[in-house]
């Protein structure tokens, strides 16, 4: 193959990555370890998907990566529309199988007729100083909003975190504007991204991208 060939080659199989990516069929991220929980990955549609299986308490798959610290996390998430079985998201931050932060959703409570659980559609933890029922039971409705525009239960939800030193806003749904903005808690740290399930909750990942920016915590 002489070089012109060589270099269109190159060119047509950088554009079918492109294109690839852009139909939202980008791989599956390469997870490192699997916590309280059994992690497959199958096809959908073409696209690959990160399961994770459902057991009692909390879980997540920690994916390959260099640590973060502040910048975006975007993926897409998917959970069902069962009640109290249903928390799917992302955590990072992830010093130990224990201590993290954590962004999550429950889409049992996306069209709930209940207007007191419809504003808890989206929740902020930082574990183990900071879990849910404290945060509720101390701040009420400052750790945990509704989605807007409503999504489907048991569809898709892009999510999307802009996190910075001080500060974590969450995007879902495909909003224009943040459905969560809070201050962070517990130890501002740099460490890994993992794929994020709740209590008794099963849970798939796709299209996740993490892009890191230039400041460090101090």
């Amino acid at each position: 193959m002489n070089s012109r060939l060589a270099a269109l080659a190159v060119s047509m199989l950088a554009a079918l990555g492109a294109t690839a990516i852009a139909q939202g069929t980008s791989p599956a991220p390469t997870i490192v370890r699997t916590v309280n929980r059994t992690h497959t990955v199958v096809q959908e549609n073409g696209r690959p998907i990160v399961r994770l299986d459902a057991k009692e308490g909390d879980g997540f798959s920690i994916v390959q990566g260099p640590p973060f610290a502040e910048g975006t996390i975007e993926l897409m998430v998917r959970g069902e529309d069962v009640a109290q079985q249903s928390f799917v998201g992302v955590a990072w931050n992830v010093q130990n199988d224990s201590t993290y932060e954590a962004v999550y959703l429950r889409p049992f409570n996306f069209r709930t007729p209940d207007t007191a659980r419809a504003k808890r559609a989206v929740q902020y933890v930082s574990q183990p100083a900071w879990p849910w029922p404290k945060l509720r039971a101390e701040t009420p409705g400052k750790y945990e909003k509704p989605v807007r525009p409503i999504p489907d239960p048991s569809g898709w939800v892009p999510l999307r975190l802009v996190v910075t030193r001080t500060q974590v806003s969450v995007y879902a749904n495909g909003g224009a504007d943040p459905d969560l903005v809070v201050q962070r808690l517990g130890d501002v740290l740099a460490g890994p991204v993992a794929l994020w399930v709740g209590n008794n909750s099963r849970g798939d990942f796709a299209e996740l991208k993490v892009t890191p920016s230039t400041s460090m915590p101090r």
